[in-house]
């Protein structure tokens, strides 16, 4: 069996901060070896030894990000009903996206990176990776409620997709013209949604 020296647990962890980082910077940052390399200040040969393959490196990096318990999470308001946290979850993932010019910004850099020209090998993966978080988050959130007793058994990962589904299409709504304001309408239709997920659920107007 071997163990890792203080520097190689050093290296990294810069290796994972690197890759982290580029995500925060940019979540359609294509995490190719030779970048975060170039990033975490290592040789590429340096971060092969720790991840062999690029598809390591992004599964490492997800699966640290998604253990990290969000500051502020709706899900964990236990003073406030189910189905309220879960349409704040959801719109906490809306208000990343913003509106006008910095939604538009947002859906052009996807655009550039993944639909303009077929995306590499590194760009594909790096989204699925990145979609794969994003579904385990919900998951999660779902997860939370179904140990409360307030979700009936049922495939969380179908219900995740579908609330993902519903959040995508009102974040690409946002970049869009709009005759006149959205935010009523994304709770009214947040609020549909989540009824369909814990059928007790009384929607607000």
């Amino acid at each position: 069996m071997t163990t890792q020296t203080g520097d190689e647990h050093s290296t990294r962890d810069k290796i994972l901060i690197a890759a982290a980082s580029m995500l925060g910077e940019n979540p359609t940052a294509r995490l190719s070896v030779r970048s975060v390399a170039a990033r975490a200040g290592v040789s590429t040969g340096s971060l092969r030894h720790f991840f062999p393959t690029q598809q390591a490196l992004v599964d490492t990096v997800v699966a640290g990000v998604y253990d990290v318990e969000i500051p502020g999470d709706p899900i964990r308001d236990l003073d406030t009903p189910p189905a309220d946290r879960l349409v704040a979850c959801l719109q906490q993932v809306l208000a990343l996206v913003g509106t006008g010019e910095k939604a538009r910004q947002s859906w052009r850099s996807v655009h550039d990176a993944y639909l303009a020209t077929a995306p590499s090998q590194d760009a594909a993966t790096t989204y699925v990776a990145l979609e794969r978080l994003g579904r385990r988050r919900f998951e999660r959130w779902l997860a939370i409620l179904a140990d409360e007793g307030a979700l009936p058994p049922g495939d969380d990962e179908k219900r995740a997709r579908f609330l993902m589904t519903v959040v995508n299409g009102l974040a690409a709504e946002r970049a869009l013209p709009a005759d006149g304001p959205r935010l009523a309408f994304e709770a009214a239709t947040l609020r549909m949604a989540v009824h369909a997920i814990v059928p007790d659920a009384v929607g607000r107007t």
